[in-house]
């Protein structure tokens, strides 16, 4: 076997376990839902420099793919590694002409197929939606916005598959990835606004937070994924907005580096880690 044998296997696992079935019907009728509710966001008192019609979709889209990509990437990555050193088959695995190497980012890439082709199949549904019943429609700009998603799906897979290859046990596996998804997406915002209530206070004027204070939220792969789409879409802005998090010395499209830095270094330690694992 090779890497694209270990990933080639990993997607067809996923197929005879229906699991990649179960993901593409979760995402197509999520997001057809959100492209046929056509709900428009209030823009009083600006003037939309983009589509009103793919503000609106993306603004439904927004909040509950920054939560269902990670959550969906840790249920399909966590066990990749783990449970195959559970169940003891990682020995076979590691028996046929495979280096961990191979194991470690074939799993990777298969995972993160999976993910994706949810990803593509959701997105490209909700965009037949929109071309069929919107008046209107930036299909250019959805299509950047869906390649960013399939990005930051990588980054919460890389972190599950870190947690994977770190641990011996499917269970202790789950345990770090749902720990990791709770800081993000959970935790990381009132963190920043206790540190900012310890050491600032609790009012801060608009345009006033410390810089130090702006990064470690900017820091967090969900607001990346913000920073990073009003980077490539201008007229995001008008639906996400950072009004305390204003800062010279950060841009948007910094929020590409954060998502490359949650997709090297959680890969990085998991692989380190499962080098040198003893594998009894």
């Amino acid at each position: 076997m090779s890497l694209v044998a270990v990933t080639r296997k990993e997607y067809l696992d996923s197929i005879r376990s229906y699991t990649l079935i179960g993901l593409i019907i979760l995402f197509v009728v999520f997001t057809t839902f959100l492209a046929g509710i056509q709900w428009i966001p209030d823009l009083s008192g600006t003037s939309p420099s983009g589509d009103v019609n793919t503000l609106a979709l993306l603004n439904s889209m927004r909040q509950p793919a920054l939560y269902l990509v990670p959550l969906v990437g840790i249920m399909v990555g966590y066990k990749a590694i783990a449970g195959e050193r559970s169940s003891g088959s990682i020995r076979l695995i590691l028996g046929l002409p495979n280096t961990r190497r191979e194991v470690f980012f074939g799993k990777l890439l298969g995972q993160t197929a999976v993910v994706s082709t949810a990803i593509l199949a959701g997105y490209g549904a909700a965009a037949l939606v929109a071309l069929v019943s919107y008046d209107s429609f930036a299909l250019v700009e959805f299509g950047l916005y869906t390649l960013l998603t399939l990005l930051y799906a990588l980054a919460c897979v890389s972190i599950a598959i870190g947690f994977s290859a770190s641990m011996r046990s499917r269970t202790r596996a789950l345990a770090g990835a749902v720990t990791m998804y709770s800081v993000i997406l959970l935790f990381w915002d009132g963190i920043t606004a206790l540190l900012q209530t310890a050491i600032i206070g609790y009012e801060v004027p608009v345009g006033e937070q410390p810089a130090w204070l702006a990064i470690f939220s900017s820091l967090n792969p969900s607001t990346a994924f913000a920073h990073a789409a009003r980077a490539i879409l201008p007229a995001y802005r008008e639906i996400t907005l950072f009004p305390y998090l204003e800062t010279n010395i950060w841009v948007d499209w910094y929020g590409f580096v954060v998502l490359a830095l949650w997709i090297v270094i959680p890969g990085a330690i998991g692989y380190l880690c499962f080098s040198r694992a003893d594998i009894d």
